[in-house]
């Protein structure tokens, strides 16, 4: 709405020109989230407490688990709405990046809200049936992804192109008809969303490298769109370039605002936690980014901690299937280190530690190409 301001200004002098600038939007967005979810946070705890909203846990966790029974949950709602709310007021609104992210992320926000909803009714961790759930979220992201490689990516000369981290794009690329880079895309997203979902299994846990990615990809997503004195920042950097993708920076500025607001009530012992309403829309969020960025297979680096995660449950549940036995003490693997003794916040910090290191080498990428 405010770049709407600046564009009807012009280059008038005064206040409104600040709205023209990307880094200023990127800070107000990265505030405006902040601010809601610290003032709002209270208020909605006390009204989930109230409601007997609250957390149903598995009986067969680990048994410091048990005593999570009843802390409010679906706590991501307003995670979700502060960072709609916030792209709403500074993103350039006009940019199609911007809504086809935001699209994704209020769809899989219903799917998530729908999930927890059927949690607590029937008082169960289950929640909508696997396959239902499955189907919603891929139908979600073949829509989006349609939209785009359809009617979009032709326009802003998308390209059908795989890129290797730490490789320059003019040595190796990997090029894909455009019907199999879009079940590619498709998959990227279905998978970072799922992943975030699973990481969601302790206080703070998922929080803390989600803030880690939307500030690693707000940087990368700055890099591949935006120009310097004329230049493209991408061609100086040897990056994949897209026009008009470095608006996504507001974005996940916007992600990382309400994160940060979030963990503020969500670091141990938790107050209120995030529910499949706030995980679910935050991957798919994120892997959005990754691929309107083409950084979708660095994005397997920065968001090491969820593909580790992911894999973690699929390892586990093809093992017993066809073996018999089991790799993991629990599955995700952030249960198996609580079963061999690990208390719940060294667990959290040692995989946040991990999480800024793999940025930090997703961001090398950038000086090794």
């Amino acid at each position: 709405m405010f770049y709407w301001l600046w564009e009807i200004s012009g280059n008038s002098p005064g206040i409104f020109r600040l709205f023209g600038s990307p880094i200023f939007r990127t800070i107000a967005a990265l505030a405006t989230a902040l601010f809601i979810c610290l003032l709002l946070y209270p208020w909605l705890i006390r009204r989930l407490q109230v409601k007997q909203i609250g957390q149903v846990v598995r009986n067969d966790g680990p048994e410091s688990h048990f005593s999570k029974r009843g802390t409010p949950t679906m706590g991501g709602t307003l995670l979700i709405l502060a960072l709609l709310f916030s792209c709403l007021l500074w993103c350039n609104l006009g940019n199609p990046f911007v809504w086809l992210t935001l699209g994704i992320t209020l769809a899989y926000a219903v799917i998530g809200f729908i999930d927890d909803y059927w949690k607590i009714r029937d008082r169960s961790s289950g929640g909508m049936p696997e396959k239902g759930k499955l189907i919603s979220q891929f139908a979600t992201v073949a829509i989006v992804v349609s939209v785009f490689f359809f009617i979009i990516a032709p326009e802003v000369g998308y390209s059908f192109e795989v890129h290797l981290p730490f490789v320059k794009p003019t040595l190796f690329t990997i090029s894909l008809p455009s019907w199999a880079y879009a079940i590619f895309a498709a998959l990227v997203i279905f998978a970072t969303s799922t992943a975030v979902n699973l990481t969601d299994g302790l206080d703070g846990l998922a929080i803390g490298p989600t803030i880690v990615s939307a500030t690693t990809f707000g940087i990368l997503a700055y890099l591949s769109g935006a120009s310097l004195f004329g230049y493209s920042l991408a061609d100086w950097l040897l990056l994949p370039k897209v026009v008009g993708v470095d608006e996504l920076a507001v974005v996940c500025a916007a992600i990382a605002g309400a994160s940060i607001g979030f963990l503020w009530y969500n670091t141990y012992p938790a107050q209120v936690f995030m529910g499949d309403v706030g995980a679910l829309p935050l991957g798919g969020a994120l892997g959005a980014i990754a691929v309107f960025t083409k950084h979708e297979l660095l994005s397997v680096i920065v968001h090491g901690i969820f593909v580790i995660e992911f894999l973690s449950v699929i390892i586990q549940r093809y093992s017993f299937r066809w073996t018999g036995k089991r790799v993991f003490a629990m599955a995700p693997i952030h249960h198996h280190y609580e079963k061999k003794g690990w208390p719940e916040s060294r667990v959290t910090v040692r995989f946040w530690i991990i999480s800024i290191i793999l940025a930090i080498v997703a961001i090398a990428s950038l000086k090794v190409r």
